[in-house]
């Protein structure tokens, strides 16, 4: 290292120079790199003069603490200016040193160079991979903001649109109250049904819409309460009276299998996640078709599954079809009827019974065998609810019993 110090020493000057030359031609570039240059071959020398690299990384980390961002640009990183420095220097010994000394000179000078260019490549790696880092940061950050944005939105709207639909409704009640022979009117009763139906179904629609805003933000609220899952079979074989006659699905319910002991729930949301599930299921599912819904014990939970003879899920999309607005097939066989086969709907059903069981503690999913509309596979969904059984107090405890042993 001795010979490379007293040559770097008498020649640094000489080095700094032709680095300068090499990198640019413009004189006014050449000033305002100088000070940068001058310092990476003076760093250089104070470490083979103090044998230790440090010196000299204690340059190359200005250097790359100094970049405004690192850049996958080869032209506007580091590492290929210290290589062309190391050809700088290199070409120096050439031309100054006696032939006798110019191999040893080298190799001397390849032991300086290459742990600095390594430990380049490093920091500029590291420097690298914190900008992604913070640029993923930001990208995250901004999708954060956009989803809380369109969450707002939904809600917003979903508030707006309630006052035209309470003006619809209430004008034909009262139209309908005002003048009672036009509901037994032959033409004008059923328009006067068909626009009570539209409100009921856009009720729904609102009604979800501020579901999905309540669920994206966390806020849905539970009132957990005393359930028993017989009762609420019942009430949803009620609910889809009309939608199983117009499709003429049968729906089974295997009651035998249904825990008798209630569980602590929201009755209302829990029916809500039942009915959005079946009906999902109906109508994917051809006319004469069945859907079945049993449970299992687990421990600590119950699994509802709500299994049909559809047409299938292809594997990719099983859990797609819990994300927001998620609809899949051909977007040509939108419906707003609620039973039609095959006829998309929003795509909020399953994301918002997702969010109902998930805030309950349980779980969703689906499995099936594939998609396939002429075999038609079916489907399973499980929805996974959390018994819970604490009672507030013993006088709670007694009537749980009593409707227990009914």
């Amino acid at each position: 290292m001795a010979n490379f110090a007293n040559w770097l020493e008498q020649h640094v000057s000489t080095l700094v120079k032709a680095a300068l030359a090499e990198l640019t031609q413009d004189e006014t570039q050449q000033t305002q790199a100088e000070q940068s240059v001058a310092a990476f071959f003076y760093g250089m020398l104070d470490a083979v003069q103090l044998q230790t690299p440090q010196p000299l990384y204690n340059v190359l980390d200005a250097w790359v603490a100094a970049q405004s961002a690192p850049t996958d640009d080869e032209l506007a990183r580091l590492l290929p200016v210290v290589i062309k420095f190391k050809q700088v220097t290199a070409f120096q010994i050439y031309e100054t040193s006696p032939e006798a000394d110019t191999v040893a000179l080298l190799i001397e000078m390849e032991q300086v160079y290459d742990p600095a260019i390594i430990y380049l490549t490093n920091l500029e790696a590291d420097a690298s991979l914190q900008e992604m880092r913070r640029q993923l940061d930001e990208a995250q950050a901004e999708l954060d903001r956009l989803e809380k944005s369109k969450s707002a939105f939904v809600e917003v709207a979903a508030h707006e649109l309630r006052t035209p639909i309470t003006l619809v409704e209430g004008y034909t009640n009262m139209l309908s109250t005002s003048v009672p022979a036009l509901v037994d009117d032959p033409m004008v009763g059923p328009l006067l049904d068909g626009i009570n139906g539209g409100v009921y179904r856009l009720r729904e629609i609102i009604r979800d819409m501020l579901d999905v805003s309540l669920i994206s933000l966390g806020m849905i609220e539970l009132h957990l309460q005393p359930v028993w899952l017989n009762h609420l079979m019942s009430a949803l074989e009620n609910t889809l009276e009309t939608m199983l006659a117009e499709r003429q699905v049968a729906l089974k319910i295997d009651y035998d299998s249904i825990p008798r002991q209630p569980l602590y729930s929201d009755p209302e949301r829990l029916l809500q996640v039942f009915q959005k599930i079946v009906s999902n299921a109906i109508k994917y599912t051809p006319d004469g078709g069945e859907v079945v819904v049993a449970a299992r014990d687990l421990t600590s939970f119950t699994d509802i599954m709500v299994i049909d003879n559809g047409i299938g899920i292809d594997a990719d999309n099983l859990t797609r079809i819990f994300g927001m607005f998620s609809t899949l097939g051909d977007t040509s066989l939108h419906s707003s009827g609620k039973a039609k086969f095959r006829g998309g709907g929003p795509g909020l059903g399953l994301f918002i019974s997702k969010g109902i069981i998930e805030a309950h503690g349980g779980n969703i999913w689906a499995e099936s065998p594939g998609y396939d509309e002429v075999a038609c596979p079916g489907s399973t969904f499980h929805i996974m609810i959390p018994m819970r059984n604490t009672v507030a107090d013993d006088k709670m405890m007694s009537l749980l019993d009593n409707e227990h042993d009914d």
